[in-house]
């Protein structure tokens, strides 16, 4: 849980950082890429939960 917290501290920072030199975002501006970031994430998530069932 901490590794999350510091995440998302780091990515504030980022971005507060960016806005204020009036930079675009190091981010997808849409929902759906986020999504899509999380689907991947939790695709390999699976797959290793998967293969640790399977090899039992």
């Amino acid at each position: 849980m901490k590794e999350v917290f510091m995440a998302l501290i780091a990515g504030l920072i980022v971005g507060m950082l960016f806005k204020f030199l009036k930079l675009p975002l190091p981010a997808p501006p849409v929902f759906s890429a986020v999504v899509g970031v999380f689907g991947v994430y939790f695709g390999g998530v699976v797959l290793d939960w998967i293969m640790k069932f399977i090899h039992q």
